[in-house]
């Protein structure tokens, strides 16, 4: 009887009950578009970081990442990209001869942090080749050439083959200079790491860093970056490298890049933090409605209760109406929710006009939409929790009348 009578008062006012249910599928439509969109661009910027920037391991010397000094090599790094080639879980490794120094050409200069590659291992790591814009990437020409950011470019007014100075400190303390020509212009959608970083052969580099007394050795590895095949076997990996090479200093990406961390844990709550914000503004639209509805069937609630609906059963049916009302607006809302995010996740949102602003942060201009399962099942329990909870305070106000009061009611 009670069911009956909810499902006929929801409808004794269709369009206030329609916009109640289009707002309550509003709101789960919204929130799961922001949730959505929030985590794919968080997901773009930790897969951007790790593929273009900090891989997933980096190993080092232990006294390298804070006092960059390019006298603290990796020692037996040969042994090291033995271990690495046997280990399946790796996809590629980057040997990398690293110093800091200066950028000069004929409009300016910035401080930079020089980088010598390897080719074709640094492309199979970073996927090198896909980030230029302008030129080409190394060829197997002239050693002197430089790869640098387009966001440095600008700062420099430097174009291709425009002639660049390299200035730094070789391993016996001297300052040395080289010349190199612009081979390549590179983004990753990262201005301040292109603004900081150049790269070169490392034998060029170490024709300038190692003295003349040093030319016949190999040069030094001042970072190993590794790829893996994902993130999960990246954890057991620097554990085996840590054993086996306790005089390095092996890190994982959350690590190497804390922001990283940041960002994966705040993937976690970004759909609760849409989703309360949501549901406090839907919970007093639905208090509203439901109040109104109260107040204008009071003389009718008298009545019943005259004829011996007891309390309970009054509070019971405004509490069912409140809930009809969000499972009627949820699969609705649910559905729109499911199929855009699903639309962005396959073809992504352009954000192309705000790509500058967004390079700033590292953050890619095309968007895919991602969602973690639990959120389909948290935002419908979500939902009817709040429902209940704005439907107390109406049924209260509904069983508080005295029957007599309410039937001389006007």
């Amino acid at each position: 009887m009670v069911p009956i009578l909810a499902w006929r008062n929801v409808w004794r006012n269709p369009l206030r009950s329609l916009v109640v249910i289009l707002a309550i599928a509003m709101g789960i439509w919204a929130d799961l578009f922001m949730t959505g969109f929030a985590t794919g661009m968080v997901r773009s910027y930790i897969d951007g970081s790790i593929a273009h920037l900090v891989s997933h391991l980096q190993i080092h010397h232990p006294d390298f990442p804070r006092e960059r000094d390019v006298r603290f090599a990796v020692s037996e790094s040969d042994r090291v990209a033995e271990v690495l080639r046997g280990e399946q879980g790796v996809r590629a490794f980057s040997a990398r001869t690293l110093a800091s120094g200066m950028i000069n050409s004929a409009k300016g200069a910035r401080g930079v942090q020089i980088r010598g590659v390897d080719p074709e291992q640094e492309d199979a790591v970073c996927r090198f080749r896909e980030g230029i814009v302008e030129g080409s990437y190394f060829d197997a020409g002239n050693g002197h050439q430089i790869l640098i950011g387009r966001a440095l470019a600008e700062k420099l007014q430097v174009k291709l083959r425009s002639k660049v100075v390299l200035t730094f400190q070789d391993l016996d303390g001297n300052i040395t200079t080289g010349a190199f020509r612009v081979m390549g212009i590179f983004t990753f959608g990262n201005t301040p790491f292109e603004e900081a970083n150049v790269y070169l052969k490392r034998a060029a580099l170490w024709e300038l860093l190692g003295g003349s007394d040093r030319q016949a050795s190999p040069a030094p590895v001042h970072e190993i970056a590794v790829l893996c095949v994902d993130a999960a076997p990246a954890f057991d990996l620097q554990k085996t490298l840590q054993h086996r090479f306790p005089g390095l200093l092996v890190q994982n990406y959350r690590e190497v890049a804390p922001d990283l961390q940041l960002y994966e844990s705040q993937m976690k709550s970004i759909s609760l933090i849409y989703l309360v914000i949501i549901l406090l503004a839907l919970i007093f639209g639905i208090i509203n409605t439901m109040l109104m509805a109260v107040l204008e069937r009071f003389r009718e609630l008298g009545v019943l209760m005259a004829i011996g609906m007891n309390k309970l059963r009054v509070f019971w049916m405004i509490v069912l109406e409140t809930l009809l009302l969000s499972l009627l607006g949820a699969p609705i809302g649910l559905l729109a929710g499911t199929l855009t995010v699903q639309y962005f996740a396959r073809h992504g949102l352009n954000l192309e006009a705000f790509a500058r602003s967004m390079n700033e942060y590292g953050l890619d201009t095309q968007v895919y939409f991602a969602l973690q399962g639990k959120t389909y099942w948290e935002v419908p329990l979500l939902l009817l929790a709040t429902a209940l909870l704005a439907a107390v305070y109406p049924a209260w106000r509904a069983v508080r009348m005295r029957p007599v009061t309410a039937i001389r009611r006007l």
